[in-house]
């Protein structure tokens, strides 16, 4: 009896012990969109893992949301800052640039300068407003056209086609086998996005498309109206799964794994598990539409997935030096993961990159135009007009005249 009491009174005295330790941990909270089946999801995990190894008395408590119920939340939190997480991820450009506005957004000069020699400034500069900074890129990502090269031989094709003729060519073969050429996610209008604004840039140029973005030009633009035609024209002719209006992005990106389409545009975070499916698969860029405006090389995308940190955060500078860690760390595992391009400098083995990821970094280098993803090149209130508008157009509710009318009346 006295043997139990004694061996009781210590699991008793550890118990205490261990609650005490736990109760000095400090929780930093963290909001992301690194869902279970985003190609992100592992590089969040071992980061977030490598962080809490090397500081065993933080925690990072997490929560993933789903893309676009995420861009709800994060932007209903901004009118209630105290709810908003120690960090959060945002995409960089006018979407962050509304927490830097609100004051909502810590500012990261400090923070920045023990990761300085890692992270080069000309990767923060989408994140910066008023010369300062406010979020920690993580990797850098562009819209890219993933093809099936099986499908392609079957309908004759042995290469990705580079022409807007050669792609319709090509289309038709695939129609005509039975194989249809595209999938797009229509309950995720951003994936709608990822079609018309390669078709935009490739038509009037990436100079024009970032002025119109940035709020600079005018949207009534002939080219914009003509881009719409040549999507919708693309749409009736069969070149578009049609039940694509009811799938969410997973299942469309599942189903061109699994060969039922012949091409996939999306960004190029998927590089690594399309390279590591089963089949034969390429990546490239969509076909320049008028060769007088636009280049092959000229592309949509550059450094956005970005770290931020509540300015209302009881542990702000902890929270800040975490978000660097974290986001050296995601970029490390995502990098190799196939994820994404690495906006830190790589310090570390990467032999085994992806094929598709080596593709698309050449792509990058050789980029003589870049144009940021529309939904965040523009603040949060003509982001959502604008992708309303681009949800029409994928259903032809709104013909070009209309997509360029209705937004210059509505944003200019």
């Amino acid at each position: 009896m006295k043997k139990f009491l004694a061996l009781l009174l210590a699991a008793v005295m550890l118990a205490s012990l261990a609650t005490a330790v736990a109760e000095e941990k400090t929780v930093l909270t963290m909001w992301c969109i690194a869902t279970e089946s985003d190609a992100n999801r592992p590089a969040y995990e071992q980061a977030i893992a490598e962080y809490e190894a090397a500081h065993p008395d933080v925690t990072i408590q997490w929560e993933a949301f789903e893309n676009q119920s995420y861009k709800t939340k994060i932007k209903a939190a901004m009118s209630d800052p105290d709810s908003l997480p120690d960090i959060f991820f945002t995409w960089a450009g006018a979407f962050l640039g509304d927490f830097a506005d609100m004051g909502t957004a810590y500012c990261l000069d400090e923070a920045y300068k023990p990761f300085a020699d890692q992270l080069p400034e000309v990767m923060l500069q989408n994140a910066t407003y008023g010369g300062k900074h406010y979020g920690v890129p993580l990797t850098m990502n562009i819209v890219a056209m993933f093809a099936n090269m099986d499908l392609l031989a079957k309908a004759g094709w042995d290469h990705v086609p580079q022409t807007y003729e050669d792609l319709t060519a090509c289309c038709d073969a695939l129609v005509a086998a039975g194989i249809t050429p595209f999938g797009c996610a229509g309950k995720e209008t951003w994936c709608v996005t990822e079609y018309l604004e390669p078709i935009m840039e490739k038509t009037i140029g990436y100079e024009a498309l970032n002025e119109i973005f940035a709020g600079r030009a005018t949207w009534n633009n002939e080219g914009v109206a003509k881009s719409v035609a040549t999507f919708q024209d693309m749409i009736n002719k069969g070149y578009f799964d049609p039940n694509g209006m009811a799938l969410g992005n997973d299942e469309v990106k599942a189903n061109f794994i699994a060969g039922k389409y012949a091409f996939y545009q999306n960004g190029s975070w998927n590089c690594g598990e399309i390279n590591d499916a089963e089949g034969n698969f390429e990546v490239a860029l969509f076909p320049v539409m008028d060769s007088e405006k636009a280049t092959y090389s000229q592309v949509i995308g550059g450094p956005s997935d970005t770290l931020a940190v509540s300015s209302h955060s009881k542990n702000v500078e902890l929270a800040a030096s975490a978000a660097f860690e974290l986001g050296r760390g995601i970029c490390h595992y995502g990098y190799l993961a196939g994820s994404g391009l690495p906006a830190w400098t790589p310090d570390y083995d990467t032999s085994a990159v992806k094929k598709l990821v080596s593709d698309v970094a050449d792509m990058v280098a050789a980029a003589d135009g870049m144009v940021l993803f529309g939904d965040t090149a523009m603040s949060a209130d003509p982001a959502n007009i604008y992708l309303d508008y681009v949800s029409q157009v994928y259903g032809c509710v709104l013909d070009g005249n209309d997509f360029i009318n209705g937004l210059a009346g509505d944003l200019q």
